[in-house]
């Protein structure tokens, strides 16, 4: 590695102002960067001594997603061949187990995700590095991150250009029209999905999208699922709770049965153990609270992610729960108050999505107010409006721009304390 670094800095004259490749800075410091340390300090204002930059950061991050990813993969597989298993159940019956076809179904799930994954960094890459040649500087390290997170919060089944064409909106609309990394107002994963949800409806909800090759069932047998077959995720049952067709897992419940019942329902077809392994449907990352909590784990560990911000998401999920158990108006806000923080995008928002340091609290007693609030609503807006089932989404990207509104108010607080001290010292 010293001899790479050696050959590395004898190149700097030549890609530095005035040197033969200069117009190839953006891309030589994006690829030296990229290998060792950067050796740029700052010039003014605060100077923080450290052995990490950016880059490492991020990669840290990338690393803590992996469990997630890697769950998601087989995740992807197993609820493919589950479908498989009613169209063809000589052939497929016992890939119902999840352990049965262990290798068919990680193939399956790496051909389904790594093509997501690949167009989510390709786009973005591509178009960090056009804004990068334009205005002088090398590749922001911010997408590193938001690369992986964006196919991890999608459907294995969105087409490929949906990802690409979201990915580009959000990293351009969503980030460099604001002046970059550490510029933006929202998350960026978050603002693609947002995209697609609004724009593309039909490809990040319903009961289609969830269960890779569910399409190719349906027509496969007649325009409708096999018997017995569902393509619903735990959200979108629940959905159904304030309706007149209540639905469990693909069988409509009789419109006059009691909550009890709804419940006693919801929990037989989506075990909490279950949930927590992530052996139920839904986005290719967001499933496995046990994969996530992992790369919660190394976050925490490392200084990265703020211990602040996820406690008080858990903690605001929960105490809204149990404030809708409390209300009690129909079978959803009956549902246990953990249930919430166990199934959808809860825990993968509260980890990766929440803790953002550029759009997140930045004030420690803001960053409890952020999460807290944050938690709650998700739970607010899946409850109280059954037309967007994951309200982590909405929760996260309001928070956002209310994080400054809660840092002013936290220093215009500390402020008046101080003064109130100084006047009676």
């Amino acid at each position: 590695m010293k001899a790479l670094k050696k050959v590395i800095q004898n190149l700097d004259p030549k890609f530095e102002k005035g040197g033969k490749w200069e117009k190839m800075y953006p891309l030589y410091e994006t690829l030296s960067t990229f290998l060792f340390t950067p050796k740029h300090v700052t010039k003014k204002g605060a100077h923080i001594r450290d052995g990490v930059d950016l880059k490492r950061t991020m990669f840290m991050v990338v690393i803590a997603m992996i469990p997630a990813l890697l769950f998601g993969i087989y995740n992807t597989g197993h609820w493919h061949y589950e479908l498989q298993s009613y169209l063809n159940p000589e052939q497929y019956g016992a890939y119902s187990d999840y352990l049965t076809g262990f290798g068919d179904k990680v193939v399956y799930g790496l051909f389904q995700v790594l093509p997501l994954v690949i167009v989510s960094y390709g786009v973005g890459l591509a178009i960090e590095f056009i804004f990068g040649f334009v205005r002088g500087h090398g590749l922001h390290e911010g997408f590193l991150v938001s690369g992986m997170l964006i196919p991890l919060i999608m459907p294995a089944d969105v087409p490929l250009w949906m990802v690409g064409v979201a990915t580009a909106f959000a990293v351009v609309i969503g980030k460099e029209v604001f002046g970059g990394t550490g510029m933006n107002i929202v998350n960026i994963a978050l603002t693609a999905r947002a995209f697609l949800f609004f724009a593309y409806p039909t490809a990040m909800s319903g009961d289609k999208v969830w269960k890779s090759g569910t399409t190719d069932v349906i027509a496969a047998n007649d325009g409708i699922l096999p018997d017995g077959a569902s393509g619903a995720t735990a959200l979108g049952d629940l959905a159904s709770f304030v309706g007149d067709a209540p639905v469990v897992a693909g069988e409509t419940i009789a419109e006059n049965a009691s909550s009890a019942e709804l419940i006693q329902k919801f929990e037989g077809a989506y075990d909490p153990l279950h949930a927590i392994i992530g052996m139920i449907p839904g986005s290719v990352g967001e499933t496995s609270m046990i994969a996530i909590l992992l790369g919660a784990g190394l976050l925490l560990y490392t200084g990265v992610a703020s211990w602040r911000i996820i406690l008080s998401f858990f903690a605001g999920g929960f105490v809204f729960g149990l404030l809708m158990n409390l209300i009690g108006a129909n079978a959803y806000m009956d549902l246990p108050a953990y249930y919430h923080l166990i199934i959808g995008g809860f825990a993968f928002g509260a980890v990766f999505m929440a803790t953002d340091p550029v759009t997140a609290s930045q004030t420690q007693y803001g960053k409890l107010w952020y999460g807290f609030l944050g938690g709650g609503l998700a739970v607010l807006i899946r409850v109280l409006n059954p037309a967007y089932p994951e309200g982590v989404m909405l929760a996260i990207l309001f928070m956002n721009i209310m994080a400054p509104l809660i840092d002013h108010y936290v220093v215009q607080a500390n402020i008046s304390r101080r003064k109130k001290r100084f006047k009676t010292a």
